[in-house]
């Protein structure tokens, strides 16, 4: 259950062996479709795309701010069905996004797992954690060796977008961009070690 004025660590994975995004376009359509659902509810903090899956960190607005947004909203009146109005909106992205991605691809069934995760973000400790596992994702995966070199992640965008969590958080940018290289550098010595190993 999703809590108004909450920040949230959302993700989701593709079904089995399939990817949610095939080419440059279906990330270029995810976020347009998640823009369109989800920026009336929420402030999206952090975020990153991989080919298959995807991390988010988001705040969810007030209840007022919602409830200027949607008509609906506004006939709610227990805090049950509030939230699942909440959650509801995630899924109808999802759904959206996977009818157009199979009709494109000519598949059928969910693309999706069942049911996103959610994690509440309890303190400035894990939110800060949380900030540097998503933009590092692609490295930790090994989609690429280099942060920068991976589009589809608000690594760049984040400080100028945040600039006053980024000083609660970071301090300043340049502890931003080291806190973000030293983990970098973390993961490229974990790699060169694991393949010694193999």
């Amino acid at each position: 259950m999703l809590e108004f004025s909450t920040y949230y660590h959302i993700y989701n994975h593709a079904n089995g062996d399939d990817n949610l995004f095939k080419e440059e376009k279906n990330y270029e359509y995810f976020l347009k479709k998640y823009h369109l659902h989800i920026d009336p509810i929420a402030e999206t903090i952090a975020w990153c795309l991989m080919p298959n899956h995807f991390h988010l960190l988001v705040k969810i607005k007030s209840e007022e701010a919602v409830a200027l947004t949607f008509l609906k909203f506004q006939t709610l009146e227990k805090f049950e069905q509030r939230s699942a109005f909440l959650s509801k909106q995630f899924s109808n992205f999802f759904s959206s996004y996977t009818q157009s991605f199979n009709k494109v691809y000519k598949r059928r069934g969910s693309l999706f797992i069942k049911n996103f995760k959610r994690k509440e973000v309890t303190d400035d400790a894990y939110l800060r954690s949380l900030i540097l596992y998503i933009h590092l994702n692609p490295v930790k995966h090994r989609f690429v060796k280099e942060m920068s070199s991976w589009p589809w992640i608000s690594w760049k965008t984040f400080p100028n977008a945040y600039p006053g969590l980024t000083e609660q958080l970071f301090t300043n940018l340049e502890q931003y961009n080291t806190l973000h290289q030293d983990k970098q550098i973390y993961f490229e010595e974990y790699t060169k070690l694991e393949n010694d190993l193999i």
